[in-house]
């Protein structure tokens, strides 16, 4: 009996353990992709050389992911549509999408509570845009 206790006992420990260093490195890996997408710069793309069109972007880390669809009109961006957006808790970033075409600049403000979201969509804007001057 004492036998098949501590067998039971060192299978528990065991699986503790690894459940412990599971989750240690799921941990880690968000802790390293929060760092990343708060390190993540956007910049202005000059419209100046976009065409008038339609032009998808995308941008996706493994927390956030958007795909949207840029209008572009006599040199102005007059409409963005978010296609896809998976995100955690950042659905309120969804209205940075308005922001950008009002200011016309993808230098906006992040919405608050929803950065890295919000940053993910600014991102997927900026690729449309960069898309659309290498056509």
């Amino acid at each position: 009996m004492k036998k098949k206790t501590i067998i039971i006992l060192s299978v528990i420990a065991v699986a503790v353990v690894l459940c412990s260093i599971g989750v240690y490195k799921i941990i880690s890996g968000v802790q390293k992709e929060v760092r990343a997408i708060s390190q993540l710069k956007i910049e202005d793309v000059d419209i100046s050389g976009v065409a008038d069109g339609v032009y998808k972007g995308s941008y996706e880390t493994t927390l956030v992911k958007a795909q949207v669809e840029v209008t572009v009109k006599e040199h102005k961006i007059t409409d963005i549509k978010l296609l896809k957006h998976d995100n955690g808790k950042g659905k309120a970033a969804e209205s940075i999408t308005e922001d950008v075409v009002k200011s016309g600049s993808l230098q906006v403000d992040s919405v608050s509570g929803a950065t890295h979201s919000s940053k993910v969509i600014l991102k997927a804007i900026e690729n449309a845009l960069k898309n659309a001057v290498q056509s």
